[in-house]
């Protein structure tokens, strides 16, 4: 089986060159960039499979670029930078990254979320995510991770948006807590202070609110988590 592919896109050589040991000793294969323009070659020449990437970077900075990484849908992205504000946690979680890690940061707990994040995307590959869904006269594609509206506009939505929505919509009716959205999100459980969920489902509801008289599709069940209340046929 070959080996997951890592792009370390960092334009500080010594923390370049320690996660390059890092995740090498852990089997990864790992390639470098420095800039916007060196990560698109890289990009164009290997197939990766997750980039760990800065914000803070020459020319286009780490926000914008993941702007544009969000469209490869079975590409997996992990902010590491040393701005640690809410803010840009949440704008980098609203973009589409998969995880968000400030420096300095403990090697061990990156690699483990590494790993949790690859392995959602192989799974996310796999038979059971290409069903396709209906609810509300929305339909939900998880071959391609798109929602199409009623009025047969098409939307993209990142990999943890899609498992999100999955999640609720196979257990309407039910309240889905916020550790069980995270753990199916990113394989980790849920920290203190942690936002992910709570910007995905913002995120979600952005989706379905574009449409003029919409009805409300999940609810908040405050204390306990969110319950999705669409009628799934």
């Amino acid at each position: 089986m070959q080996k997951p592919h890592i792009l370390i896109v960092e334009d500080e050589e010594v923390t370049r060159f320690n996660l390059r040991n890092l995740f090498e000793a852990e089997g990864y294969q790992v390639s470098e960039a420095t800039d916007g323009e060196s990560m698109e070659k890289q990009l164009q020449q290997n197939a990766i499979n997750l980039v760990i990437m800065d914000i803070n970077l020459p020319g286009k900075n780490g926000l914008l670029l993941a702007r544009e990484l969000t469209d490869n849908r079975e590409l997996g992205l992990i902010f590491l930078t040393g701005r640690d504000s809410d803010i840009d946690k949440i704008l980098g979680l609203e973009i589409g990254a998969d995880d968000y890690l400030t420096k300095p940061f403990n090697p061990r707990e990156l690699t483990i979320r590494a790993r949790n994040i690859l392995s959602r995307i192989s799974q996310t590959k796999s038979d059971s995510d290409k069903a396709v869904i209906t609810f509300n006269q929305w339909v939900l594609d998880g071959n391609s991770r798109k929602m199409t509206s009623p009025e047969g506009g098409v939307v993209a939505i990142p990999r943890g948006e899609y498992r999100a929505l999955r999640l609720l919509i196979e257990n309407a009716g039910q309240i889905v807590t916020r550790q069980q959205l995270i753990k199916e999100m990113t394989g980790r459980d849920l920290r203190s202070n942690d936002r992910t969920v709570d910007v995905t489902i913002r995120r979600l509801r952005k989706h379905f609110e574009s449409i003029e008289g919409a009805t409300e599709m999940i609810n908040t069940i405050h204390g306990e988590g969110y319950r999705f209340i669409g009628s799934v046929d």
